[in-house]
């Protein structure tokens, strides 16, 4: 399987992107450029499902969009006016082709197709209630839960059962369904993943980011509301709100990397978030230095707002190779962190004797972290600081971010100055958390915060049935230990 991002072990991995058209001709390629364009959100697998009018046809696969749907014959066997398609980060369920979406179904009304972005925090209660019900399971995705819910559902129409499946799940999702009857998009009342919807001529598109619009050559039309159904049926696009409405909480970490920096998100630029970002950094954090220098390709608008406001020259001081993988396995580890300079290199002529200022996006267990100030030192700098683009990620997501346990993150295990000596910085600061919402427009983060940020304050949105069931287990064999 490929990968793109350099440092694939120690990153936040965005859960999934999904995207949707209705009423093409040639609706499954339209998909395939949209995916291309969301590969970013999930290089672990691809699938794309579409509808001619009578039958459902499916092509998925692990790997990359290029090279699984980028062929004729595949486009192909994909016919009809409706398509969806998904790539994928296993945040829930094994890396194994049964878990790769669009997952499939045939329920009483016909072909039930859904692709989700996001994570259901009840998922397990959920399947253990429907597997003493009956329920036969043929993933270990958690959004298959979705599909049980709506099959067992005692409601009369698919979208009354549709619905009913979603007041009973908890957590985040942006999900697009389809069936013979059209397509549905949706988002959790809370609006944590996004969605947007767009037009191509009669066509109408829904794609988790503005760029995948862009790229086909859609026109955006407007973001799919927190907690609102679009349904799309022939020509027909009509609106509801079923759910009680609550105020919204948008993944916070869009701006900070999961979201490409050519997109828009909730009205706000990607990209020029990021630069302001950089330069809350520069007042929060300064220091004397000669360069400031991104850590590709994440920190590159973190590190151009931080060098505009603090007027010290912004240099590409790593050069990253865009045609690296994940690294090869070798043996012996003298070789196997040789296999690091394939994919980031020092720039040792503009390096050698400077003080650095390094900007990136987050840290996560630090050894990218670690590995990257180690490369200045060894291009002989000066000195290397360490300027973050976020707050400290102390906490564990459970809303569609494969994020490590919460054990395996740095900055809980470790205070400022301990991480500080870990990776060998001569100074480490990260944007505080009101330094952040500024970055968007916020006076400052309040009482009721108008994003969620639970992976940098624990503040978590909505209840956690999975994880404190489980955490009550734990607990109960703690005790147990402890007895005996």
């Amino acid at each position: 399987m490929l990968t793109t991002h350099p440092f694939d072990d120690d990153k936040l991995r965005e859960e999934c992107g999904i995207f949707g058209v209705s009423g093409s001709d040639s609706a499954a390629a339209l998909v395939a450029l949209g995916l291309h364009a969301l590969q970013h959100r999930g290089q672990e697998a691809a699938g794309i499902t579409s509808f001619d009018g009578h039958h459902f046809h499916t092509h998925r696969a692990m790997g990359h969009v290029a090279g699984n749907f980028d062929s004729d014959s595949v486009i192909r066997s994909l016919p009809g006016g409706v398509a969806t398609g998904h790539v994928r980060y296993s945040t829930t369920g094994e890396t194994a082709l049964r878990n790769v979406q669009p997952l499939y179904a045939e329920l009483q009304s016909g072909g039930f197709a859904v692709a989700h972005n996001g994570n259901i925090s009840n998922a397990m209660k959920l399947r253990r209630d429907l597997v003493r019900r009956g329920s036969i399971f043929q993933s270990t995705s958690d959004t298959e839960t979705i599909i049980h819910l709506v099959a067992t559902s005692n409601y009369r129409t698919l979208l009354d059962r549709f619905i009913d499946a979603l007041k009973q799940v908890e957590g985040a999702y942006s999900l697009l369904v389809m069936t013979p009857e059209g397509m549905i998009a949706c988002r959790d009342p809370l609006g944590i993943r996004p969605l947007v919807m767009g037009r191509l001529g009669d066509a109408i598109i829904f794609a988790s980011e503005t760029v995948a619009l862009d790229v086909c050559g859609a026109t955006f039309e407007r973001a799919v509301e927190p907690g609102e159904l679009v349904i799309v049926q022939g020509t027909e696009v009509r609106s509801i709100h079923p759910f009680k409405q609550q105020a919204p909480r948008p993944c916070i970490f869009e701006w900070v990397y999961f979201s490409r920096p050519d997109s828009i998100v909730d009205d706000h630029s990607v990209y020029s978030v990021r630069k302001e970002i950089g330069a809350q950094l520069a007042a929060e954090s300064p220091v004397e230095a000669d360069l400031v220098i991104p850590v590709p390709d994440s920190g590159v608008p973190a590190a151009i707002g931080y060098a505009q406001a603090s007027g010290i020259p912004f240099e590409l001081g790593i050069i990253r190779s865009h045609y690296v993988g994940r690294t090869f396995i070798s043996p012996g580890d003298s070789v196997r962190h040789l296999g690091v300079k394939l994919k980031h290199n020092a720039n040792r002529a503009l390096i050698e004797g400077k003080r650095v200022i390094l900007v990136d996006d987050s840290i996560v267990r630090g050894t990218t972290s670690l590995k990257i100030v180690q490369m200045m030192r060894d291009a002989g700098a000066a000195e290397v600081h360490l300027r973050i683009a976020s707050p400290p990620t102390k906490h564990s997501c459970f809303y569609g971010v494969d994020t490590p346990e919460r054990t395996k993150l740095l900055a809980h295990k470790l205070d400022i100055g301990g991480m500080t000596d870990f990776i060998h910085a001569d100074s480490l600061a990260f944007v505080s958390i009101d330094g952040l919402y500024k970055a968007l427009g916020e006076a400052q983060r309040d009482a009721r915060p108008r994003y969620c940020d639970a992976c940098f304050t624990g503040d978590y949105p909505t209840t956690l049935t999975d994880q404190d069931e489980s955490a009550e287990v734990d607990q109960f064999a703690l005790l147990a230990e402890r007895v005996n």
